[in-house]
């Protein structure tokens, strides 16, 4: 069933951030959670030749020694990552959810994502601060990949987790946006939310009917959402908001026809998201 809440958990400092906001989805949906931790195709395994040119006799020796290294190396680091699994489950039990199943799997993340899918609702992964986690096969390093490869809502978490009241929807008119409005109109998650549906241009006629139609759409489905027209360039002017009128998340569309989309879809995705100190829900 495509019900899950499956939440990437990598060992650094988000993984803790990754489960609050887990219990958080879980205890508003009723949806179980999944912990999915994912063993690099080069962790556990060194292919490298390191014995050279040594003799045949030494040679082999050696080769059987590095072997044996290797072997090791794969047995602690799939003892690890069962380690990460299991202190996941530890806070979400903390945190009061009763529903947990947890997944170790080799190979690359961004596959691994695409064939667990369907089986998620919601896909959290955790977002890299400016001066952390920047080692290679941190979660961070793949999230732009992520992003563009998901079919279903990417959930990046912030650094740490604080209470979610007050809901930031940045909306462009296009495609993804809809799809971000018809969302939260759908998901038991926003119920009870403060929703604010903003978009970052001037007030044209098209512009306030677009919020306009979005604002009704949510009404319908019970959200009482206020809208508004910001001035500025989308990365710095949602930024901006997002502090100033203390804005607890962010939901947008990762694709769409205006500034936006070059923000999402270009090459600074990872930058759009990391200038939010909040968690950004991503559809496409």
């Amino acid at each position: 069933m495509a019900d899950k809440i499956i939440a990437l958990v990598d060992g650094s400092m988000y993984s803790a951030s990754v489960c609050d906001h887990a219990a958080w989805i879980a205890q508003r949906t009723g949806a179980p959670v999944e912990v999915l931790h994912v063993l690099g195709r080069r962790e556990g395994a060194e292919t490298s030749d390191l014995s050279g040119s040594i003799r045949l006799g030494a040679r082999t020796a050696l080769l059987e020694e590095l072997a044996a290294l290797d072997s090791q190396r794969a047995k602690l680091v799939a003892h690890r990552g069962r380690a990460i699994l299991e202190d996941a489950r530890a806070l979400l039990e903390a945190a009061g959810v009763t529903e947990i199943t947890t997944r170790l799997r080799h190979g690359d993340i961004v596959e691994t994502v695409a064939e667990v899918e369907h089986e998620a609702r919601v896909i959290l992964i955790g977002k890299r601060g400016e001066a952390a986690d920047f080692a290679k096969g941190h979660l961070g390093s793949n999230l732009e990949r992520i992003v563009r490869a998901c079919h279903k809502p990417v959930f990046v978490a912030a650094r740490a987790f604080r209470p979610i009241e007050k809901v930031l929807l940045a909306y462009d008119g296009g495609t993804s946006a809809m799809k971000a409005v018809d969302h939260i109109a759908r998901s038991p998650l926003f119920v009870g939310l403060r929703v604010h549906v903003v978009t970052v241009g001037t007030a044209t006629p098209e512009a306030k009917k677009g919020l306009e139609d979005a604002r009704a759409l949510l009404a319908a489905a019970g959200i009482q959402a206020e809208t508004d027209v910001v001035t500025g360039q989308p990365e710095s002017a949602l930024g901006k908001l997002v502090d100033e009128a203390g804005f607890d998340m962010v939901v947008m569309g990762a694709y769409g026809h205006s500034r936006i989309r070059s923000l999402i879809i270009g090459s600074t995705t990872t930058e759009m998201v990391r200038s939010c100190k909040v968690p950004v829900v991503l559809l496409r």
